[in-house]
């Protein structure tokens, strides 16, 4: 733990071509192997604190550690908003959308976020505000700590922020920027601030770092989705395929926990904001489930039923066979036309439909695994951070629109599982078909794995044809295979029973 002043501008002689240098001060969060120090949350929290005795600045920036500013006007352009008389009463932040330096054109892994940014993003602007993206946006300090402090007794406020007397000065606008003049004394406040223990027993470690735009949300702020034609931020996306799934397996683990938490977005949220606003909230919450269901249900029961001969949609024949027809393209249609209409391709909609379904299998699942597992105490909370520094042939690969399949068992086995038993199912299927003569029955399941496996191709093509380091390994392709074998074996069993 410490905190440099790298430049204090507390001395009006130093300046540079007569203009003068602001305070910039590097913070440093505690760490002990006791405590958990790795979660953003409880960085921000310290950063917060120790800013208050500080600068105590009415507003406060956010990015994460791979960001820059990409244009000096963002800050005017949230203050428009923040400054505004209308809505800066109940204004709690302005969030930009995430925007990154190194996307390819193909863009496999489709890191640049287009679903949420582009489309999601803005639908919820026109409700109350945008989720807090964890990155991008200009918080009102105000908005975190509360505006009723002023008359609250001291000890109860304590108990909320902890035994700092002067960061309460701060938060009750008491304590003026540097009115500690003297450094060790300032030095000491900050590092109090800033230690691993200075949370517990008070609501930074409960509420303060507790999905905060749901809880801002909740408490009447609004916020603001701004997104100019030149991106405010840029970061880096991720460029291989082990740091695609870790990460949407942290994102999914925290999406779920705040489901199956007390502040459920469909029981918390209703009293407290709007219906749709709930809905979103909740949508977002329970989506790994929403996915990871359906997928593994839509890439296994089908295909079993197929190689048993068991029909499971109408004939094709029939006049209901319309309705499956009609929901099936029209979702395929709604996603394409979404993807056209911000500006990507029909390679962009193919890429995503295949990443959508390599998370809905691994990420998914583990992510909300982990979150049902933490919420009964079968395991405790743990960051997995996702990796910042860049493998040449690994961008190599991603530049040239070819996946990377460095990584773990855990989600290279699922997928490759599912591909074999689709082969099995699609060849099975289409020699049923030929030679049996019921395409009528079967015309849709035999649809649904060829579907899979054109989609997913890029997966057969790393298991079969590609020698390079990016290539399946043939001891998971085997693992796999002895997977797929006993699935079909147990579906064969159940089925025929």
């Amino acid at each position: 733990m410490g905190e440099n002043v790298i430049q204090d501008n507390s001395n009006d002689k130093v300046q540079v071509n007569q203009v003068k240098i602001p305070l910039l001060v590097y913070v440093a969060r505690e760490k002990r192997p006791s405590h958990s120090h790795h979660f953003k949350a409880g960085a921000l929290n310290v950063l917060q604190r120790v800013s208050c005795m500080i600068s105590n600045s009415p507003y406060i920036l956010v990015l994460d550690c791979d960001m820059y500013c990409n244009d000096p006007t963002s800050a005017r352009r949230a203050m428009c908003f923040h400054l505004d008389s209308k809505i800066s009463p109940l204004l709690a932040f302005v969030q930009f959308p995430q925007r990154f330096h190194n996307i390819s054109k193909s863009d496999v892994y489709d890191s640049q976020l287009r679903m949420i940014f582009s489309v999601q993003w803005q639908g919820i602007d026109g409700l109350q505000g945008p989720i807090l993206s964890g990155t991008g946006f200009y918080m009102k300090r105000v908005s975190l700590c509360g505006r009723s402090i002023q008359d609250i007794d001291l000890e109860k406020l304590k108990q909320s922020f902890g035994s700092s007397n002067e960061l309460i000065k701060s938060l009750r606008g008491n304590n003026k920027s540097n009115a500690l003049n003297v450094q060790h004394r300032l030095l000491e406040q900050t590092q109090l601030l800033a230690s691993c223990t200075y949370e517990k027993d008070t609501k930074w470690g409960k509420e303060a770092n507790y999905f905060t735009g749901f809880t801002l949300h909740c408490k009447g702020w609004t916020s603001v989705y701004c997104d100019p034609l030149r991106p405010q931020f840029l970061g880096s996306g991720t460029t291989n395929l082990n740091d695609c799934l870790i990460q949407g397996m942290r994102w999914s683990s925290g999406l779920a926990e705040v489901g199956f938490s007390k502040f459920c977005p469909l029981i918390y949220g209703p009293p407290r904001m709007s219906i749709f606003v709930s809905m979103c909230y909740g949508y977002y919450a329970f989506l790994p489930l929403l996915y990871f269901l359906p997928l593994w249900c839509f890439a296994t029961i089908p295909q079993l039923c197929l190689l048993n001969d068991v029909p499971l949609y109408p004939k094709v024949s029939n006049s209901y066979f319309v309705i499956f027809l009609f929901i099936f393209l029209s979702s395929i249609s709604k996603h394409l036309q979404e993807v056209l209409s911000t500006g990507g391709s029909f390679q962009t909609w193919r890429n995503e439909q295949r990443i959508w379904m390599m998370k809905s299998i691994t990420s998914h699942l583990y992510g909300s695994l982990d979150a049902i597992m933490k919420r009964i105490g079968m395991r405790e909370a743990s960051f997995l951070p996702t990796n910042k520094v860049e493998d040449a042939e690994q961008v190599k690969l991603y530049k040239i629109g070819k996946f990377d399949f460095q990584t773990s068992n855990m989600f290279l086995v699922p997928m490759i599982s599912l591909i074999i038993l689709n082969v099995v199912s699609f060849i099975g299927g289409l020699v049923r078909v030929i030679f049996v003569g019921n395409w009528d029955r079967m015309l849709v399941q035999v649809f649904i794995s060829f579907y899979i496996l054109v989609m997913n191709f890029p997966i057969i093509e790393a298991m079969i044809i590609r020698k390079d380091k990016g290539r399946v390994r043939p001891s998971v392709t085997i693992l796999s295979a002895m997977f797929s074998t006993i699935f079909l074996l147990l579906g064969c069993i159940i089925l025929c029973c």
